[in-house]
């Protein structure tokens, strides 16, 4: 999938951002230098919430993170096109 140049974040650039809610959502790059075979992940870490509720993490491989980009970008576009959800609604953050 190719990104707009104006879609891509610098180097320099916060890689999270904060929720209406008030959780930090941060995504980076999880490299592991295995002598046999070098991993890397994309790593999502939802912080805690206002309430001091737990987040959580999850480490997805390039593949997962393009899937749940598109998920992501789907459900923006139907949730900006004011239409009924797919699933069920979920209220908490």
């Amino acid at each position: 999938m190719a990104t707009a140049g104006r879609d891509r974040l610098p180097a320099s650039e916060d890689t999270s951002l904060v929720t209406s809610c008030g959780r930090r959502i941060a995504v980076r790059c999880l490299r592991l230098a295995l002598p046999d075979l070098p991993i890397s992940r994309v790593t999502l870490d939802v912080g805690r919430d206002q309430g001091d509720e737990p987040g959580a993490w999850a480490a997805l491989t390039t593949d997962e993170a393009r899937d749940l980009a598109r998920l992501l970008l789907v459900q923006a576009e139907l949730a900006d096109a004011a239409s009924a959800p797919i699933g069920p609604m979920r209220e908490e953050c």
